[in-house]
């Protein structure tokens, strides 16, 4: 513990820019020799003014022309690396000397550097300073440039006053150009890291998609997570997207961009980061400390977002505004390490790995990136691309990027995978709801199917018993005078009865087994041929199994069955009738007697009973068929 919160107070000085080694003495040899003098006529492209020029500061709300005789120039505090903080809101004086030697008038473009809002140059006289008009060059979106003409055979003192843009990247290394290259090296500045730039340009085509792909998702699935994610891959691919079109520029948009846009909008898309983690990882429920430290650092950006505008806008603090960045930066990066930490006390979270290796990737890179800027740690012996700190800190984002498209491919697999079951699980309630549904109704018909039969049997059979009964009573008392229509009556009641005790036995479900129709028919046919010359021999299985056979299929093969017996009666002639079940996987009744046999001639005048039987048997899924050779064999077959 005590190791890593040395190391946080090493990092803290290093991003606030303090140097360790102490400072520099502002003073030093070079002071005591004179300044060189630049030939401007001898300029063919460009020449650096570096070790030509004395340099010195100025407050900002002093004035040059009369401080100028105070000013103590010094040639070897000038900073080429960086210029300290606090000099950043001062003013730069530069000293330089020029002189033609061409017998015509030459002029030169004097380049201070990158970061400058305005460049005003003076020339020396024995009075004091004399203003040089802003010359800036037509064409070009740069605010830099100062043009300097000088007469043939001519020399001058240049006092350059310069205001910094407040950036920790200032630093001074002026230029005189020649008026024919200005073109030539304002584009040669432009690809000065032109790698770094087609790897930035890369980068934010990858951003894009991931922009497209979060919206493609929101669309899809409704997820606002989604939009923040998008919002994150937004506002960070248009930064990089900017930085890289207006680096090594000296526009006012491009020095707007590096003081404060930059920070902007870096700042928001980590803000809509962390709101994407707590809504995609539902930090709330399941991770309640995450949840805290989210929103810990959402208020942490917020705040020193405001707090770095109130610096830019209304202080003449550098020191201030720099700080509240760095020190930004650095909590932020100490938050990445307590997520490392949490995340490695819960390896068993797959999805909480991706996310540990890709913010891993991010924090390692962008620390190494942030020292290459704030302590100069710049590796050597490598191409250009490699130098550049935005090309490190681009590739933890990339790697964060990879290890977070793993984790959804993951954790969008592990949902849908969650999700089909969850489909099949509905599916199967659904489907038991539905068969509870017609469980429900199958009961209630049955019900309703008892309740009629017992009402059939109570007061309909009970009636025609009694019709019946009198018939009979009526036919005996009257000996041979009984008329023709009482004989009727009592045939029919009698043929009613056995009808409607049919119909009950058919419509009670206490009957809806195969043993119960095997019975009932091997009754019904002992019963119907009794007292007539037919003889009817049934052969059943020893065993039937008490098998469930629904009220419909018993009644449709019953009533076949039926219909096939009267057919036998009064048509086969026959002394014999057999009756054979047979069950398995096929419920199997062959009905056979030695009559005279089936002519297929005559079919008309029972036809429509034998198609009756082919209907009720075709409508349960049975098969009916009916041979005439020798008698009559009629085979009923339907499955169990």
């Amino acid at each position: 513990m005590g190791r890593f919160i040395s190391c946080c107070f090493i990092i803290f000085f290093v991003f606030t820019g303090h140097d360790l080694s102490g400072q520099r003495d502002h003073r030093g040899d070079m002071d005591s020799l004179p300044i060189p003098v630049m030939d401007i006529n001898k300029i063919s492209l460009s020449e650096t003014l570096e070790n030509k020029i004395e340099f010195s500061y100025l407050d900002f709300n002093n004035s040059l022309t009369e401080k100028y005789q105070s000013i103590n120039f010094g040639r070897d505090a000038i900073p080429t690396r960086h210029v300290p903080d606090n000099y950043v809101t001062k003013k730069a004086i530069l000293r330089f000397r020029i002189c033609n030697s061409s017998d015509s008038a030459r002029s030169v473009w004097f380049f201070p550097g990158l970061y400058y809002w305005d460049s005003q140059l003076y020339e020396e006289t024995k009075n004091g300073l004399k203003k040089i008009g802003s010359v800036q060059p037509e064409g070009l979106k740069e605010i830099s440039y100062r043009l300097i003409t000088l007469p043939p055979k001519d020399s001058a003192t240049i006092v350059a006053e310069l205001s910094f843009v407040r950036t920790h990247l200032n630093a001074v290394k002026p230029t005189l150009i020649h008026p024919a290259y200005l073109s030539s090296f304002v584009k040669n500045l432009d690809a000065t890291n032109s790698g770094s730039k087609v790897v930035t340009y890369l980068f934010c085509g990858l951003m894009m998609m991931m922009i497209l792909f979060s919206l493609a998702s929101y669309s899809q699935g409704g997820k606002t997570e989604f939009l923040y994610y998008s919002g994150y891959a937004f506002f960070l691919g248009t930064m990089l997207f900017i930085k890289a079109i207006h680096s090594y520029h000296t526009s006012w948009f491009a020095f707007f961009q590096e003081t404060y846009l930059d920070l902007v909008m870096q700042n928001t898309g980590i803000v809509m980061y962390m709101i994407f983690m707590q809504k995609y990882l539902s930090t709330r429920q399941d991770h309640p400390f995450l949840h805290k430290l989210y929103r810990s650092g959402i208020i942490l950006v917020i705040t020193s977002t405001a707090a770095f505008t109130y610096a830019h806008y209304f202080t003449n603090n550098f020191v201030l505004e720099n700080q509240v960045e760095n020190i930004t930066k650095m909590v932020l990066l100490v938050m990445v390490a307590i997520f490392l930490i949490y995340s490695v006390r819960r390896w068993d979270n797959q999805w909480l790995r991706y996310l540990f290796w890709g913010n891993l990737s991010l924090f390692v890179f962008s620390l190494f990136s942030l020292l290459m800027i704030t302590a100069n740690i710049i590796p050597r012996n490598l191409p250009p691309v490699l130098k550049t700190s935005l090309f490190y800190y681009e590739i933890g984002l990339l790697l964060e990027l990879i290890f977070f498209l793993l984790g959804l491919f993951h954790k969008n697999k592990k949902l849908l995978i969650e999700e089909a079951r969850e489909r099949e699980r509905l599916k199967a309630k659904d489907q038991m709801n539905e068969y509870e549904k017609e469980l429900a109704v199958y009961k209630a018909q049955q019900r309703e199917r008892e309740r009629i039969s017992a009402d059939m049997h109570d007061e309909l059979g009970s009636g025609m018993t009694a019709i019946r009964l009198m018939s009979e009573i009526a036919r005996n008392k009257m000996k041979e005078q009984t008329p023709v229509e009482i004989e009727k009556i009592s045939q029919s009641a009698d043929e009613v009865l056995n009808k409607m005790n049919a119909i009950i036995w058919s419509m009670n479900s206490n009957n809806d087994t195969i043993d119960n129709l095997v019975s009932y028919i091997r009754s019904y046919a002992l019963e119907y041929f009794d007292n007539t010359p037919i003889s009817c021999k049934i052969t059943t299985p020893e065993y039937i199994e008490p098998s469930e056979l629904s009220g419909d299929k018993r009644r449709n093969i019953f009533l076949s069955v039926k219909e096939t017996l009267n057919n036998a009666l009064k048509h086969s002639k026959a002394s014999e009738i057999t009756i054979d079940f047979d069950i398995g996987n096929m419920l199997t009744i062959v009905i056979t007697d030695n009559g005279v046999g089936f002519d297929f001639k005559k079919i008309r005048q029972f036809g429509n009973g034998l198609k009756n039987i082919a209907n009720r048997i075709e409508n349960i899924g049975g098969t009916y068929k009916i041979e005439g050779d020798s008698g009559t064999r009629s085979t009923f077959r339907i499955p169990l």
